[in-house]
């Protein structure tokens, strides 16, 4: 990689320019963020996920400029139009914007007014009234009248379409202008005539406007998508009389005819072409910025929902609850395997409920089940004062589990892959069960933007967010590590160095062979490499292995490591992951070789100390109020128990188990004016809340958080 991009992106980040080489040369090699970071330390100078990612983006950045230079570079020397001195300020150039502004006078246009001047012969009087703008500018425009140009005006206004032309292109000037826009510009916002009616949640920007470098992301979203459905009018501008006056100073030299003819033909400029212009150019800049803000949202939201405490290896009856249809009942095994599933109508009437009664207690006692989940859906809390109206033979736990995405889930090809056989009703009450044991493991396969969190997901660019969201998904199964010998082809597919194709190898050879004894069995799948494996391994568990370390996260290449520790010390490998005393006998120094240093020797300690830990913490039940179960029932001045079920910009949203999420208004949340409601709260947290206002028609809840 070239070495003045290694020092630019070591001073962005903050870091040395050995650290963006090393990390660079691995990602060269095939290596992935998850595999850098927690397996390279010793080259990347125990650089985080978050910052070999960043590096990642920044190789990407420059990777695309120089494809947009080469482009470039041959466009102009195809033109013949090429010289030293252009191609040196071509290739010394780092930044895409300035790129595209030493390109702009050379790039082919389709025909222009200044284009039509040129063929008429008047770029040399363009030129007589940029260099001598104290003359009479008449005096030199008769001079072209001929059978194409009819007359004076006509040559003066071919030249000056000429001289806004080149001011356009002008480097400078545009940057004077960028620079205004930057410090002055203003959005404005005005409803579209005759859309009033039409446009009523939009009514807050009927007549707005606001300094751009101070609007809320979401604001810009909001007025955006105002514009994009058409019934607002957006712009965005800086004072007109402060952008001429720059351009005047610069172009205008003289008190003459001519220099009129030049004010004039600037002015056009700057109306026709650079204000519309760079006004594009900032309006994608602050969408940019507002995806981004948007997107980090999002990103943060599916940490928190995917890296929700599962509730570990129990069998559940889940149950997708609904009034006419009847609820949807399935068993499940402890590894989510479907057993069993039927319909039962406990809300039909008193026979119908006691049948559903009996049903519910001979499935518990006949499949052994440890709890029930039943879906948020329509006529879920009904359905759990059913649940708990029966009196099991032994305890059993009641949870209500998020549906958001089931539905997707059950009619995707994912869930017709899984359960041919089955119709969408039992694919959904089967993704409710599984989420309550492992969120992870279900909601990998489900599309993260049908999962309902994050905000204005559909009007921030859709490449970003599904990269963005992915980055996510593949971390957070990285970080957890995956059951190679339970895991779904959609789960394995995010591991570190495997993909589709990989994953379904695994999934086939499991079938055919039994389950995965050891790591290096792994090597045996059709297409997996040295280079596959060893992005693979270490985030790959086998329960049970004869090893202890293949349940664990240090990675096969170590394993020498931890063998010559345990006979140093006159055990086994098993006895250093059991016996704390042995452990503590330890001198890690005396294993750092060449290869290993003491930050992967200090992480081999760590797994040894719990092998193979789920990083997701304990599960804990949110309980709603049980008297609370539509929005009638609510008053204000109630405090409530709730779930946080999206963070947004602008607040959270709160789950009080009666369908509609109530809306706690950053307002109403301990920090600064302009902080992020995602520094104090995160999807699937417990709170307590207060009601402050009720809207009984549009079904709107306000809230604030309770100390």
């Amino acid at each position: 990689m070239n070495e003045k991009y290694i020092k630019l992106i070591a001073d962005k980040l903050g870091i040395r320019e050995i650290q963006v080489k090393n990390t660079a040369f691995l990602f060269s090699q095939g290596a992935t963020v998850p595999f850098i970071s927690r397996y390279r330390k010793e080259a990347t100078g125990t650089l985080n996920e978050v910052q070999v990612a960043q590096i990642q983006q920044e190789i990407k950045k420059y990777e695309d400029l120089d494809k947009r230079r080469d482009s470039i570079i041959e466009s102009i020397e195809s033109q013949g139009k090429m010289t030293d001195e252009l191609k040196k300020k071509l290739e010394d150039t780092l930044d895409m914007t300035t790129l595209e502004d030493i390109y702009l006078p050379f790039k082919p246009k389709k025909k222009t007014r200044a284009s039509i001047a040129r063929e008429k012969g008047l770029e040399p009087l363009a030129d007589m009234l940029l260099l001598k703008q104290n003359s009479d500018s008449e005096e030199f425009a008769a001079r072209f009248v001929n059978d194409k140009v009819e007359n004076i005006d006509e040559a003066l206004k071919g030249a000056r379409d000429i001289i806004a032309e080149r001011v356009n292109e002008d480097a400078d000037a545009r940057n004077r202008i960028r620079n205004l826009f930057k410090r002055e510009s203003v959005i404005y916002s005005k409803v579209v005539k005759g859309k009033e009616e039409e446009a009523q949640k939009f009514k807050d920007y009927f007549d707005y406007s606001e300094k751009l470098s101070r609007i809320a992301g979401h604001r810009l979203m909001a007025l955006m998508r105002g514009q994009n459905e058409g019934f607002l009018k957006i712009t965005i501008e800086p004072e007109e009389e402060n952008a001429l006056t720059i351009l005047d100073r610069q172009f205008v030299r003289g008190n003459g005819e001519a220099a009129k003819q030049v004010e004039m033909a600037v002015t056009d400029c700057y109306k026709r072409l650079l204000q519309p212009s760079i006004e594009t150019e900032f309006a994608n800049i602050a969408k940019d910025k507002a995806d981004e803000e948007a997107i980090n949202v999002f990103a943060e939201n599916l940490r928190n929902l995917l890296l929700a405490s599962p509730l570990g290896k129990k069998r559940i009856l889940a149950l997708d609850p609904g009034f006419r249809t009847g609820c949807k009942l399935v068993c499940l095994d402890e590894q989510g395997n479907l057993l069993h599933n039927e319909a039962i109508y406990p809300h039909s009437g008193m026979k119908e409920s006691f049948e559903a009664m009996k049903k519910v207690t001979t499935l518990v006692e006949q499949y052994k089940a440890d709890c029930i989940a039943i879906g948020n859906g329509t006529a879920s809390r009904e359905t759990e004062r059913f649940i708990k109206k029966i009196r099991f033979p032994k305890d059993i736990q009641v949870y209500i589990v998020s549906e958001s995405g089931a539905s997707i889930y059950s009619a995707s090809e994912v869930a017709r892959e899984e359960f041919p056989e089955y119709d969408l009703t039992v694919r959904g009450a089967v993704s409710i069960g599984r989420r309550l044991l492992d969120p992870l493991a279900e909601l990998v396969k489900i599309d993260p933007k049908s999962i309902g969190v994050g905000q204005y997901q559909h009007d921030v660019n859709q490449t970003k967010l599904k990269e963005s969201l992915d980055n996510v998904v593949v971390s957070c199964v990285n970080q957890v590590g995956v059951n190679v010998n339970t895991a779904s082809k959609h789960l394995l597919m995010y591991v570190s160095g495997l993909g589709p194709t990989l994953a379904q190898n695994i999934v086939n050879f499991r079938k055919e062979n039994g389950p995965f004894g050891s790591r290096t069995e792994l090597k045996k799948v059709p297409r997996m490499g040295d280079k596959a494996f060893e992005q693979c391994a270490g985030f790959l568990r086998i329960d049970g292995a004869e090893n202890p370390l293949d349940n664990s996260a240090v990675h096969p290449e170590k394993y020498y490591i931890v063998n010559k520790m345990a006979k140093d010390l006159g055990c086994d490998v098993k006895d250093l992951i059991e016996n704390k005393e042995i452990r503590q006998k330890i001198d890690i120094k005396k294993y750092v070789d060449d290869k290993t240093g003491l930050p992967t020797l200090n992480d081999i300690l760590t797994e040894l100390e719990k092998p193979g830990r789920d990083p997701r913490g304990v599960f804990t039940a949110p309980e709603f109020e049980q008297n609370v179960e539509t929005i009638k029932d609510l008053k204000e001045g109630m405090i409530l128990n709730g779930i946080v079920t999206n963070v947004t910009n602008f607040g959270a949203f709160v789950d009080l188990g009666i369908h509609i999420s109530g809306l706690i208004h950053v307002s109403q949340l301990p920090i600064k004016r302009g902080g992020n409601p995602a520094s104090i709260l995160k999807i699937h947290q417990p709170v307590k809340v207060k009601v402050i206002s009720i809207d009984y028609n549009r079904e709107r809840i306000g809230l604030a958080l309770e100390k």
